[in-house]
């Protein structure tokens, strides 16, 4: 196989990307997603794919639970606050105030929407653990349009 033909044709998937929420007893913590997508009307199911071992993916698996915060077109610099560990400081992370919902994980109140999942089913192939989960809670803060990888010109696959 042709190594850039690969990373070049896969990196033309096209992702939105978001603020994944996540929590367990040592508290919350929220990383920039983008390896998510809808697979079911009813229920209304989301596969959500996160790098294996990483502290977002261990609480995942020992909660069962995760958000899902849509940003809006212009929020690179909020995303990009969530690609490294972060510690809350009260009701902040990365200096984003967030607050909790149905399932406990960070909602942030900068986000257009979000949505919360209960784990239905995992994958653990490859170097990501693929999550199903089942949508439980959502809310609008606002309306606009979702950040995208392409306005950001960042990359993540290949």
């Amino acid at each position: 196989m042709d190594t850039q033909a690969k990373k070049t044709a896969l990196r033309g998937i096209t992702y939105g990307l978001y603020l994944v929420g996540t929590k367990d007893d040592s508290g919350v913590n929220a990383f920039a997603g983008n390896w998510l997508t809808q697979t079911s009307f009813e229920p209304p199911l989301v596969a959500l794919a996160v790098k294996a071992g990483t502290r977002s993916q261990k609480q995942i698996a020992a909660s069962r639970v995760f958000s899902v915060n849509v940003l809006e077109a212009g929020q690179k610099d909020m995303v990009t606050a969530f690609f490294r560990a972060l510690e809350p400081e009260g009701n902040k992370l990365a200096g984003y105030e967030f607050a909790t919902g149905t399932t406990g994980c960070p909602l942030f109140k900068d986000a257009l929407s979000y949505f919360e999942c209960e784990v239905i089913d995992q994958v653990e192939k490859g170097d990501h653990f693929t999550y199903i989960g089942k949508v439980i809670d959502a809310g609008v803060h606002r309306k606009g349009d979702p950040l995208t990888m392409k306005e950001t010109g960042f990359y993540y696959g290949g």
